[in-house]
């Protein structure tokens, strides 16, 4: 009998874990590359605390299609592919029909966070409805952006608002800068050799990868900083590499880019997958406050990354091998800085 009992609450035990694992979570995250690469703690927290057995994002695919298979994330979704801006209706002229697609693009989930919407606002209820029209589903909207007041992380202040609104007694460990969020695969890698070889340059080689580049002017320092350090390090044998994205070019000028030309290689125009490819490659990141240095950081390439207006306590990147630098010129964007350019180098050293 007792034998029976045993087996018996064995089964149980198996059942409400594979009931747990059939769980699954999403996040809606509408940011660019360095909100989405900074929501993978987020992420990782969910899975582990509830026991869920995926979680997904909801997001621009450009951005997001890099983390299926190379982090937590188990699988993305366009967010342009889904009629969310029909969730934004005035609550009292909202209706969904049975078989609806909102109701089947969440009806799956267990949990939805959202950084689209207001808590409270006709999204939000929207929202809440929908995904409740096929299982009990809990909806928890998240700010992306802290309060002037907030000093936490911003990995943590994700986290500190999801356990504070999930009413669950969870515990909140701090999230740990100093790991890698984002494996490179061996296809990465070979696609990364192969780009490199491309334009004669030898991966076994030191490689350093340089991305003058920022979402905005504010943050990038200036360009010259960037090409003395190139100087610099073409002098000691190391390969360096500039990263040139749509942005760039068409910011840069021609006599910028020939300036670039003449202490280093230039690979442009890269969609995510290849920069990640890449980078993968590389022994050495320099860059701004930018999407790819936390890419680059994520993936746990030696990264040195300059903040100037940005609060770098707030929003530097993670990764086990990243160094911050900062700036308070208030030219910081306007003239190089030779000081910046020996940080630089003695970062990398």
């Amino acid at each position: 009998m007792q034998e029976n009992d045993n087996i018996l609450n064995m089964l149980r035990e198996k059942g409400a874990e594979a009931a747990r694992r059939a769980l699954r979570g999403v996040i809606l995250q509408p940011g660019a590359i360095g909100d989405c690469v900074l929501t993978l703690p987020l992420a990782e927290f969910m899975k582990d605390c509830l026991g869920l057995g995926g979680v997904d994002i909801l997001g621009h695919t450009e951005y997001t299609g890099i983390f299926p298979g190379r982090t937590c994330v188990d699988s993305v979704r366009s967010i342009d592919s889904v009629d969310l801006h029909r969730l934004f209706a005035e609550t009292n002229t909202f209706d969904l029909a049975d078989g609806d697609t909102l109701i089947n693009t969440f009806g799956d989930y267990a949990w939805i966070v959202t950084f689209l919407g207001e808590p409270d606002s006709n999204f939000e209820q929207n929202l809440i409805f929908t995904a409740n029209c096929s299982r009990s589903t809990e909806v928890i909207t998240l700010s992306m952006k802290p309060s002037e007041k907030s000093s936490a992380h911003i990995t943590d202040f994700y986290i500190q608002q999801f356990i504070a609104q999930s009413g669950l007694p969870l515990e909140h460990r701090l999230v740990e800068k100093t790991k890698s969020l984002i494996k490179a695969t061996e296809a990465d890698i070979n696609r990364g050799r192969e780009l490199l070889k491309e334009i004669n340059v030898d991966s076994s080689e030191k490689l350093v990868v340089i991305q003058p580049g920022s979402g905005g002017p504010h943050k990038r320092c200036h360009l010259d900083n960037f090409l003395s350090v190139a100087k610099v390090l073409a002098s000691e044998g190391v390969e360096v590499i500039f990263l040139l994205g749509p942005a760039e070019m068409e910011r840069l000028s021609a006599s910028a880019i020939g300036r670039i030309e003449t202490v280093s290689r230039i690979l442009t125009n890269l969609p995510l997958a290849d920069v990640l490819a890449v980078l993968g490659c590389a022994g050495g990141y320099v860059g701004n406050d930018s999407g790819i240095t936390h890419l680059s950081a994520a993936l746990g390439v030696r990264t040195v990354a300059v903040f100037g207006p940005t609060n770098p306590n707030l929003y530097s990147p993670i990764g086990p091998a990243v160094t911050v630098l900062t700036s308070s010129d208030a030219d910081f964007a306007k003239k190089p800085s030779a000081k910046l350019q020996k940080e630089f180098l003695e970062a990398l050293s």
